[in-house]
């Protein structure tokens, strides 16, 4: 069924539909950079933002926190660090750090700033992500995610060496950002010099406001915070809603992006999906239309497809800002990592799915489910046209849908698992959980679940203070039943293999998969396929890949991802660095495939499920009914291991398994009898009871 569209102002589906802005067509298509010709400090100059510059200065001078609410393409993200520049802020040995909630925002932002101060990238101006320092001594201005802004704050605890903080795009409210802003609040009390600016263009600036205002007075003249509102540069956006629910947007959006690309000017198009499997499905599909437009002598601009989405390689990633040859039309197919942030340029057709794929707490655990996108999301979406030419956004949802949609995502931190939360506010010498400020402080029993997994794992004692383990957990750039296993695996002499499938966890799509070539791509995956499951398969690709020279030729040879192997090896080498200097034993287990298997259950153990007699699994914990996701190397095992522990939890239809690992039931009894209760369901049931009491105790004195 072709997608029909409905923009809000005209007459309403079933009359006569104009789709149409009447009467400046010719202007809507036209590139936005007037100003080219100029040179890169007078093109700066015409940026919206450059008119409040020294009313941001002042207020930096003035207040201890600014909130700036600078709306769409006002130039806030790459202007206002080199105004602090500009200004002396970065004097005195002194830096300014500048947080983003996502790696392809620090580094393109990072690029572009060190570009219009042109200066090589890592000198005066720098990026910091997670397992990538691209920095040094001289660097004035640092880039970084709000992750690495956490872990900056354990070996600097008052930010000493930084005079301004700037949290850029605060309105995304991951965990890492709310963390961040909950301990800028303590700082800023012990630290009356550091000053914060907090900027997005979407957010609930009072209510950031007078979470940093200490002002109790009603005098004005005594407030520590203040709000800057900057105005954008948003060329018109034309908005279409579709006409009647669609019943498969993958689809809709291959028919969507056709219509565009035979019917409309010239101009690129980005397309927002959910996640990794969902871009490339669209991927291929538009691979396969683009060939057959080719061979019509009517069409002739080219298509150009671009996927975008947090696993894909840096280098890939980076290869959205390319400039579109002429002849071309470039399509590139994103999840909402394309939602802030990110110019590309010459963008002026968005498509929007109306859905997204976020982690929620559930069955004990993060699990990716896909939901509709809030409001703010949808406008940020459509802001991407807005920002350097007029163009159309295309929404595969009815306006009826649109207005049901909540008006803000629900904070990260109040629907996720806290163990890492957790841990790193416990190794910055944070004692009392439960009354540390936070913008949106999460429910008690995610709390409560988060501190049980640390104890079972050993990071904290009995009375929730950290363990001389979880100091060392803290250290370690990985998630908490990561680092468990990593310091846990000298025990079982397999260090180097337990870091070999922590560094492969860490990336995604390993294994390439050509369009409609499944079976064939399948075939070349059961070449490393294990019965012991995924985790220990990609131990055998990751030792293919060396045993094979790190060859390039190889991984094409046999459909493996080349650039995500190569950064596996990067990632392994700064975890074995870090051991090190935990004065870890780092030695091989010499294909001792229980041993490693063991000591993946040292970690996995609270994400075991058991296979029941109706076939599907079940949580050991909360009998929760879980599946073998198909992609895994298990699932068409025949008869399925009796239980299995997974990595993550996929949340659609039904509750999906990955990263799978097929176990022994008495390893559980063995190496978490702590975790796991045995015994008959009266005696399991009072002893449930009673350590509810004592939970509910111990987390009041968190």
């Amino acid at each position: 069924m072709s997608a029909k569209f409905w923009k809000p102002g005209t007459e309403k589906p079933g009359a006569h539909l104009n789709d149409e802005r009447k009467g400046d067509s010719e202007f809507r298509f036209v590139s936005y950079n007037k100003h080219r010709h100029l040179s890169i400090q007078q093109q700066r100059q015409h940026l919206p933002i450059f008119k409040r510059r020294n009313e941001i200065l002042y207020m930096i001078d003035r207040y201890k926190v600014v909130v700036i609410v600078g709306e769409t393409g006002s130039g806030k993200s790459t202007q206002i660090p080199q105004y602090l520049l500009e200004a002396g802020w970065a004097a005195d040995s002194k830096s300014i750090l500048v947080t983003q909630p996502r790696r392809v925002a620090a580094v393109s932002l990072a690029s572009r700033v060190a570009d219009e101060r042109g200066t090589i990238l890592g000198q005066e101006i720098g990026y910091i992500i997670r397992f990538e320092d691209c920095s040094d001594d001289r660097t004035k201005v640092k880039f970084m995610t709000d992750g690495m802004l956490i872990r900056t704050l354990m070996r600097d605890p008052l930010l000493e060496g930084y005079s301004v903080i700037v949290m850029d795009e605060a309105h995304e409210r991951s965990v890492q950002t709310d963390l961040a802003l909950g301990l800028l609040k303590k700082i800023i009390a012990k630290r009356p010099d550091l000053k914060v600016i907090i900027s997005s263009a979407t957010l609930d600036a009072e209510a950031m406001k007078n979470f940093y205002n200490t002002n109790l007075t009603d005098d004005d003249r005594l407030d520590t915070a203040a709000i800057l509102t900057v105005e954008g540069r948003m060329w018109p956006v034309d908005i279409f809603f579709s006409t009647n629910p669609v019943p498969d947007y993958l689809e809709a959006t291959v028919q969507t992006v056709c219509k565009i690309h035979v019917g409309q000017p010239d101009g690129d198009i980005l397309v927002f999906l959910t996640g990794m499997e969902e871009v490339q499905h669209v991927v291929r599909e538009l691979i396969e239309k683009a060939r057959a437009m080719l061979k019509k002598s009517d069409i002739k601009l080219k298509m150009k497809i671009v996927p975008l989405y947090a696993g894909l390689p840096g280098a890939d990633q980076f290869k959205v800002f390319e400039r579109t040859p002429k002849g071309m039309r470039k399509v590139v197919i994103a999840t909402n990592i394309a939602e802030t942030s990110v110019t590309i340029d010459r963008i002026c057709y968005i498509i929007d799915c109306g859905f997204v794929k976020l982690r929620a707490y559930s069955c004990r655990t993060d699990a990716l489910v896909v939901i509709p996108i809030s409001q703010a999301s949808a406008k940020q979406r459509c802001g991407r046209a807005g920002r350097v030419r007029s163009g159309c956004a295309y929404r595969l949802y009815t306006q009826d849908s649109y207005e049901e949609m909540n008006e803000n995502n629900v904070p990260e931190i109040q629907r996720c698992s806290l163990p890492s939360v957790i841990l790193q506010l416990k190794a910055l010498g944070v004692s009392n959980i439960v009354r540390f400020p936070l913008v949106s402080p999460p429910p008690a029993q995610n709390l409560l679940t988060g501190a049980e997994l640390l104890y079972a794992l050993g990071a904290i004692d009995k009375s929730c203070q950290l363990t001389e383990l979880g100091m060392k957990m803290a250290e370690l750039p990985v998630p908490p039943m990561f680092s468990a296993m990593l310091l846990k695996a000298p025990e079982f002499n397999c260090s180097q293999e337990i870091l070999t499938i922590v560094a492969m966890a860490q990336v995604r799509n390993v294994f390439v998969v050509p369009p409609k070539q499944k079976r064939e791509a399948e075939k070349h995956r059961r070449v490393f396929a294990v019965a012991e499951g995924d985790l220990i398969s990609l131990l055998n690709v990751y030792r293919s890949f060396c045993e094979n020279e790190q060859s390039s030729s190889w991984c094409q040879k046999n459909w493996l991802h080349y650039k995500c192997l190569k950064r596996a090896i990067e990632i392994r080498d700064q975890l074995e660095r870090c051991l090190k200097k935990l004065k870890i034993n780092t030695r091989s287990s010499t294909d001792d495939v229980e041993a490693v298997t063991r000591c993946l259950v040292t970690g996995l153990f609270s994400n075991a499920a058991k296979l029941y007699p109706t076939g599907e699994y079940r949580t050991i914990r909360d009998n929760e009914v879980l599946h073998i996701h198909p992609t895994s190397i298990i699932y068409p095992v025949r008869p399925p291991p009796a239980y299995v522990i997974f990595g993550e939890l996929i949340m659609t239809s039904q509750n999906y398994m990955r990263d799978v690992t097929a176990i022994e039931g008495k390893w559980l009894h063995e190496l978490a009898e702590h975790y796991y209760d045995f015994g008959t369901e009266r005696e399991l049931s009072i002893k449930r009871n009673r350590l509810d009491e004592e939970s509910l105790t111990d987390v009041l004195q968190f």
